[in-house]
């Protein structure tokens, strides 16, 4: 695979690979059933849903435990990662980095990330942007670490590979999005571990 940027290599190679070691196991999924039931609320009669950035798969085998008959799909830039994932048997698991134009000709109810837009370099964020606004046909939700202006933040010691800003806003000013709901996962919740990231539902209509 050809990277255009450095951050896609650093996710796609020995620190990616390393990844899942630090960020698995049941706590997560059980507070990704709690974040992801909190969200369906507003949005109940979502059948099909496309995460961006998949990694081992946590994610969706949250959405799996929470409605089974949920279609899924996930892309993930890291072959080990997305091999695990696939493993799981609970959606379609697709090896390609979110940088890339993604075939769109099948719509999914709900696209989201979690935590990937935040690694994403920021010149090339608009590519993202468009993969979850073209594979939506509905609704989109990003949670990630949230800051009124963009900043870069050192990542385990690595610079370049962190960086804060309002996503949800610059989706909403560039497609022209309706804000449904939001909320803050606090880091210290004893029942919903996801750090201090902010989640936004938006709607295209």
């Amino acid at each position: 695979m050809k990277y255009k940027t450095e951050q896609e290599h650093f996710w796609a190679t020995d620190f990616g690979n390393e990844y899942p070691s630090r960020n698995e196991g049941e706590t997560l999924i059980s507070s990704n059933v709690a974040l992801f039931s909190k969200i369906f609320k507003n949005c109940p009669s979502v059948n099909s849903v496309a995460e961006l950035g998949c990694n081992i798969g946590l994610n969706l085998i949250a959405l799996h435990r929470i409605k089974r008959q949920l279609q899924l799909r996930g892309y993930e830039i890291n072959e080990k990662a997305a091999l695990t994932a696939s493993q799981e048997n609970i959606g379609e698991i697709i090896n390609t980095s979110v940088l890339n134009t993604l075939d769109t000709s099948h719509k999914f109810d709900l696209t989201f990330t979690k935590g990937v837009l935040i690694h994403i370099n920021p010149d090339m964020l608009h590519k993202v942007y468009q993969n979850l606004y073209d594979l939506s046909d509905r609704y989109i939700m990003v949670c990630e670490y949230y800051n009124p202006a963009p900043v870069s933040i050192e990542y385990r010691g690595n610079k370049e590979r962190l960086f804060k800003r309002d996503f949800a806003g610059e989706l909403i000013q560039k497609f022209d999005l309706k804000l449904i709901d939001y909320g803050f996962n606090y880091q210290h919740d004893h029942y919903l571990t996801n750090d201090d990231s902010t989640w936004f539902l938006l709607s295209k209509f």
